[in-house]
């Protein structure tokens, strides 16, 4: 079983990827997958299997299913069909690499979030990013989109080296160990390695999850298709960092700082990229950094150890997200825009499509009794620090702000005409809105006692009715205030902080320099080094054949000659005469003769 639930996707993504001739039979196949998936991802919850197996020297690795991984596998697997069966009517070129992508997308994430080592969890990690890329830049004849997915990809790559620091960390700090890469193991490293461990991880799951500052390639990652961008923003891609926080809560706890430091990055980004979203004019732009800003409520669950709320956040998100990229990409399709001012009256001419939209985006803005008012709140009440609390109830609110001002647009008086949205693009609607609207009885004391038992967090405590109350008054004030009023936003925040402009500033030219440099030192001086060898060896050759070689050359000729002399004095005795040689016999002795007498 865990076998096949990542592999089941990705093999048959794979296979529809690599034949790029199943056009026809690509969206089918692949909502069958999708929804084949989903059942063992059901099962999976039921049984709870787990595997493990020796990787190299010795080292254990496996994967498992528990309460957070069974309802974050459910999730992915729920949200697939719903977004494929949208594609279905939405993309028309190029299918069978399209859905084949798709679905090996979403086996990598099911790989992540059940892989219970370090090993197993790079191997979905890394293949979830390279299938990013691939969808981001789908549309690979625009060199814009292209350009898109490269910063999207380099971006999170940078982030990801951290994932491969802290499995290096894991390694020294037990060398030898046969469970070196659990990820239930790691709290327990001895110092210093478990501090560098954390900083590893919290590295990566800010990068993959868009926090600050890495923020800005989501905005990026909108040059995808939509439904790329519905199931990259709801259960996939950015949601593993935040999920992979959550299951590493005991680790980021037990540094004493790596805590604290998650908790106000997941804060300061609901705020600040809340801002960003209230500036935005352009529809799935806000709709990216609103996704930024709720993630940030996700990393701050894992920062303030509150992993039932945080989780159920990320489930409630994941509905409303997908709902509302997928009403997004439908309008931009009949439409062919995402300008928030030409999209005026997009919700009146297309009912359906209008009315999940508002049910997404008023559970976006935590107006009760939808989903995201009782999961935002159940975050809040886990946060003791009143500095915290003030700056996360502020991205709180401007989550108000943002959500009404996108339906306040699409509902607005307007006249520009579309053709009718596809029923494939609207069938996943009603269901998506409906989990958006209904998720929120999570809430109820009763069942989020058993939520709570489920994901082994026994201290998670259900919101408070009057924090609830009080947090619900205020978004719906909020709201009522967006619609009305119009505030100017500065430059800064429609142009996301310019943090993309900032990284290539302080991160990206210094590197290319650096690169340039090194470049050049490897050609003029290693390389030169290199080409000096055979030079030097040259000379040295023409050195020895122009001098040393003639006088070894006539040694050896010299010695040669003597050798062929002595030869032919040696054969003049050699007559065939018997008395020549009894005279040489007598000349002989009597040499010996004079010998011996000298001698005595």
């Amino acid at each position: 079983m865990n076998a096949l639930l990542p592999g089941l996707p990705m093999l048959a993504g794979g296979l529809l990827a690599w034949t790029r001739r199943a056009d026809r039979i690509a969206a089918p196949v692949a909502v069958l997958v999708a929804l084949v998936t989903l059942a063992a991802a059901c099962w999976a919850a039921v049984v709870r299997p787990r595997v493990t197996f020796e990787l190299f020297g010795g080292m254990a690795a496996g994967s498992a299913v528990d309460g957070l991984s069974a309802v974050m596998a459910v999730t992915v697997a729920a949200a697939s069909p719903a977004v494929l069966v949208f594609a279905a009517g939405d993309v028309g070129e190029d299918r069978s690499r399209f859905f084949g992508l798709m679905l090996v997308f979403v086996g990598a994430m099911l790989l992540t979030v059940t892989a219970a080592d370090l090993v197993l969890l790079l191997v979905g990690w890394e293949l979830m990013g390279a299938m990013s890329y691939a969808l981001i830049g789908f549309w690979w004849r625009d060199p814009g989109r292209v350009r898109s997915a490269t910063v999207a990809f380099v971006t999170t790559r940078a982030g990801d080296l951290g994932l491969y620091f802290a499995a290096g960390c894991a390694v020294a700090a037990g060398a030898g160990h046969r469970d070196v890469f659990a990820l239930a193991g790691l709290a327990r490293t001895a110092d210093p390695w478990r501090d560098l461990i954390a900083a590893g991880i919290v590295l990566a799951a800010l990068g993959k999850s868009a926090q600050l500052p890495f923020s800005f390639w989501l905005s990026r990652a909108m040059a995808g298709p939509s439904p790329v961008s519905a199931l990259l923003h709801s259960a996939t891609m950015v949601a593993a960092g935040a999920y992979l926080l959550l299951r590493l809560q005991p680790l980021l706890a037990a540094t004493g700082w790596a805590a604290a430091a998650v908790a106000w990055a997941g804060a300061l980004t609901a705020l600040l990229l809340g801002a960003v979203a209230v500036a935005q004019r352009d529809l799935k732009q806000l709709l990216a950094a609103s996704t930024c800003a709720q993630l940030g409520f996700m990393v701050l669950a894992a920062g303030v150890a509150a992993v039932a709320g945080g989780a159920a956040h990320l489930v409630a998100h994941a509905a409303v997200k997908s709902l509302l990229f997928l009403c997004a990409g439908a309008w931009l399709t009949s439409m062919g825009t995402k300008d928030l001012a030409e999209l005026r009256g997009a919700a009146r001419r297309h009912r359906l499509v209008g009315v999940t939209f508002a049910v997404g985006a008023l559970a976006l803005a935590g107006v009760p009794p939808l989903s995201m008012w009782v999961t935002k709140d159940a975050i809040l009440a886990e946060v003791s620090s009143a500095p915290l609390r003030v700056v996360a109830l502020g991205g709180a609110l401007l989550a108000a702000a943002y959500a009404t001002k996108a339906v306040v647009a699409v509902w607005g008086e307007g006249r520009r005409q579309g053709r009718p949205v596809g029923v494939l693009e609207r069938l996943p609607l009603p269901a998506l809105a409906a989990v958006a609207a209904a998720f929120g009885l999570v809430g109820l004391p009763v069942v989020y006692g058993r939520w709570s038992a489920l994901l082994g967090d026994a201290s998670a405590r259900a919101p408070g009715a009057g924090e609830s109350a009080l947090s619900g008054v205020l978004a719906v004030a909020v709201a009522l205030l967006a619609a009305r009023v119009r505030p100017a936003v500065p430059a800064i925040l429609a142009g996301w902080l310019g943090l993309e402009r900032l990284a290539v500033a302080a991160v990206w030219r210094p590197a290319d320099r650096l690169a340039h440099a090194l470049a050049r030192f490897d050609d003029q001086v290693v390389g030169g080094a290199v080409r000096a060898v055979p030079r030097v060896a040259t000379a040295a050759a023409r050195l020895a054949r122009t001098g040393l070689e003639a006088g070894v050359d006539g040694m050896v000729r010299g010695v040669a000659r003597g050798a062929a002399r002595a030869g032919e004095l040696a054969r003049r005795p050699q007559t065939g005469q018997i008395h020549t040689y009894f005279a040489q016999a007598a000349v002989a002795l009597l040499l010996l003769a004079v010998v011996l007498v000298l001698t005595r």
